[in-house]
Order: C-alpha cells, then sequence, then structure tokens
C-alpha cells in the first residue's frame, strides 16, 4: 500500500496521468452509451400492460410508487389476488420494491422461466446471426441454472443485457443483512461464474460471504444478497470514469434498502466500480445500513469519508496486488472518483486484506479480506483485523458509530 502524499508536485503529475488515462480510454475503448429501454422490451411492454390492469375492480399502483404504498396495497389484497398478480405481470411483481418478499420470489421465478422459453426460440431463429443465436444459447443456460432448486430472485429483468438480485438466507428472519454491490462488467451472463472464477462474480461473492457470516457467529440469522441490479459500465472505457451510471445505480440502492423488509441492520459490501455507486448512495441511505465497506475501490466520489454524509462505519481495504492502486485518485472535469478510500487521510477504518489475490480475490474462502466482511457483516467487529498501515483502526472501531 502506498503512502499518501499531497505535494503540489506530485497533484500536478497524477492530474497528468489522469488526463493521459482519459485519452488512451477515448483511444482504445470509446464511450460505452447506455441505452434507454426499447418500447419492445419484455419489462417495457409488462409495465405498459400493468398500468392498463385492474385488480378486484380497482386500478393497480403506479409500479414507481414509493415502498409503503405498494406494501399497503398488497396487504388489502387476498393470497388469491396477490398470486393471480404476480403470474400475470411476474416482470412487474417481482421487482416491486414494497411486494411481499416471497411474492416476488413467485414472479421472477416464473419470469425466469419465460425469458428461457424465449432464448429457447431464439436459438433456431435463422435470423439471428450465428453470434446472436450463440448468445441466445448462453441466455438459455443461465436461465436454466437460475430456475434451480432452492435459488431465489428479488429482481430480475432480461431486458438488453438484464439484471437480477438473489438471496441467501431468509430476508423477513435475518438479524443482519449483507449486500453485495459489484461493479464493472455485470449482467446476466456475468452473475455467476465457473471455477476458478466462481468467487469473482456477484453470486460468488454472496455465497462465500453468506458461508463465512454463518461460520463466523452460528447463531445469528444472516442473509446475503447478491446485488446486480443496476446497469454497470461495460469494460474499463469512458463510463467507468465517470459517475453517471453510480448516480443511476444509487437511486436503485436506496429503494433496496428502503425496501427491505423488518428493522435488521444492514451492511454493504462494495467491490471496484460498486464502491463509486455506494459512495454516490451514502448520504441518501437508510438510517439501518450501519457498515459500508469497499474494496478495490478507484474512489467514492469525494476527498474523505465525512464528505459521504452518513452515519454508517465506513471499512477500506486494498490487495497488495490489486491493479486499481494505479489508478489515479483525484476527479478532473467529471472523470475520475477522488480520493483514495485506503488512505489514512481519507478517513475510513482501513482493515487488512489479507491473503487476497489481486482486484477479484476479495471473497475467496479462507482470506482475511473475507473473514473481516464476515466480522463485518455479523456486528463482530471485535474480530475484525486492522491494517497496519491505520494504527487508529482498532481505536475507531470500539468507538462511536459514526466516520
Amino acid at each position: 500500500m502506498t503512502s499518501f502524499d499531497s505535494s503540489p508536485t506530485l497533484t500536478a503529475w497524477r492530474a497528468l496521468l489522469a488526463v493521459a488515462v482519459v485519452f488512451v480510454m477515448l483511444a482504445t475503448t470509446g464511450w460505452t452509451a447506455v441505452r434507454h429501454q426499447r418500447s419492445d422490451e419484455p419489462r417495457t411492454i409488462a409495465l405498459a400492460a400493468w398500468a392498463r390492469g385492474r385488480v378486484a375492480g380497482h386500478a393497480l399502483p403506479d409500479a414507481d410508487a414509493p415502498p409503503y404504498r405498494l406494501a399497503h396495497f398488497f396487504a388489502t389484497l387476498t393470497a388469491a389476488q396477490r398470486a393471480g398478480l404476480a403470474d400475470k405481470y411476474p416482470l412487474v411483481v417481482g421487482n416491486l420494491n414494497g411486494a411481499p418478499v416471497t411474492l416476488r420470489y413467485r414472479a421472477n421465478r416464473r419470469a425466469v422461466g419465460q425469458a428461457r422459453k424465449v432464448e429457447q426460440r431464439r436459438m433456431h431463429d435463422e435470423r439471428l446471426s450465428p453470434e446472436g443465436r450463440a448468445e441466445a444459447v448462453r441466455r438459455m443456460h443461465r436461465f436454466g441454472s437460475m430456475l434451480a432448486r432452492g435459488r431465489h430472485f428479488l429482481a430480475f429483468d432480461p431486458s438488453g443485457k438484464g439484471r437480477a438480485a438473489e438471496v441467501f438466507g431468509s430476508l423477513d428472519r435475518a438479524e443482519r443483512i449483507s449486500v453485495i454491490v459489484p461493479g464493472v462488467d455485470t449482467n446476466l451472463l456475468t452473475l455467476e461464474r465457473p471455477e476458478p472464477k466462481v468467487n469473482a462474480a456477484p453470486v460468488g461473492m454472496a455465497k462465500s460471504l453468506y458461508a463465512a457470516e454463518r461460520a463466523a457467529r452460528p447463531g445469528t440469522r444472516t442473509a446475503v444478497i447478491a446485488w446486480a441490479d443496476y446497469t454497470t459500465p461495460a469494460g474499463i472505457g469512458m463510463d467507468a470514469a465517470l459517475g453517471n451510471l453510480a448516480e443511476r445505480g444509487a437511486v436503485r440502492l436506496n429503494a433496496l434498502v428502503e425496501a427491505l423488509p423488518g428493522a435488521a441492520p444492514v451492511s454493504l459490501f462494495c467491490h471496484s466500480y460498486g464502491s463509486v455507486l455506494c459512495g454516490v448512495a451514502a448520504h441518501e441511505l437508510p438510517a439501518r445500513v450501519g457498515d459500508i465497506a469497499v474494496a478495490g475501490s478507484p474512489g467514492m466520489r469525494v476527498e474523505n469519508a465525512a464528505q459521504l454524509r452518513t452515519g454508517a462505519r465506513v471499512w477500506a481495504m486494498r490487495d497488495r496486488d490489486d491493479w486499481i492502486e494505479d489508478v489515479p485518485n483525484l476527479e478532473f472535469g467529471g472523470l475520475g472518483h477522488g480520493a483514495d478510500p485506503v488512505a489514512p487521510g481519507f478517513g475510513a477504518r482501513i482493515v487488512s486484506a489479507g491473503d487476497a489475490v489481486g482486484h477479484s480475490g476479495y471473497f475467496e474462502p479462507g482470506t482475511e479480506s473475507l473473514g473481516n466482511f464476515a466480522a463485518i457483516g455479523t456486528g463482530s467487529y471485535e474480530s475484525v483485523s486492522c491494517a497496519p498501515a491505520d494504527g487508529s483502526c482498532r481505536e475507531r472501531i470500539t468507538g462511536s458509530r459514526a466516520v
């Protein structure tokens, strides 16, 4: 881990390096534009049908209504009416913050099954290019995997590259809830990966953390969400250097947390570009979010932790072999994400990444990084291993809740 030097000369050189990086990005990757959902995409069609729908003679509520209003709406329905809506409008009900969790699981299982049938037809569509048919095969297999017994999805949208959020454990009964916020190149096809990269994908990260939390504190009921429910940058291009997608994702993250059942404390584990999103979201997160932990962060779009304007504890770690260390930590004309969260002057609690390997190795079983995440997620703060560079970490762990 490098030391933090704010001398004018170094700052000038880092600014020049940032500009150079930007020009390289422009030359090699260009802009990865975010498309608006087309009118023929599945969820757009489903939302239009929902807007015209009725139940028991009454119009259905706006799909964008606040969670408490949607919760009240579903509470007024019979079990049969709720199930009927989930079966008729699965792509809407499955993504409604405020709908009962088990109803969302039911709706999303149905939506995934429908999406799989669509891809089965596309696999043999001669109007598609060979690449298009090959992608249909991959999506069909992904959806088949998602339909495996015992899997529960809190969100699912097959439109475009797709989004999803999977839950491990019982959200309704959890005493602690952890949310994984992943980084670039996250979509339905990268939701999970085979060995040896299984723990570098959102589902693998969440499974690994869930197992570690249960081992760390067996008597505590925990739940972990693999939250791949925002549009991420495609590769290390201009979108990854900007905050636009993080700002859009922050709205979705805040809506998710606001709608979680019960009152269990929530911990966010934000990896890579996901830490940018968590930084943008921090000041509007509900008070039940007690911890924001970032790993391999390019910055949180602030110059210090106090600027996050959150009462949550802020934790940061970086492995010594993580290439993100070489990314300039500054903001220049809207490009870049600000100060380094593991710099002593940032003000986060700097914890050890131990034997994590590289940028994607923080959730590998048996690593000190995963052990620290599990300790944070279960509230076992006395078990957190501080990084040697942060001499006041231990004192601040046992101190007040605020940064």
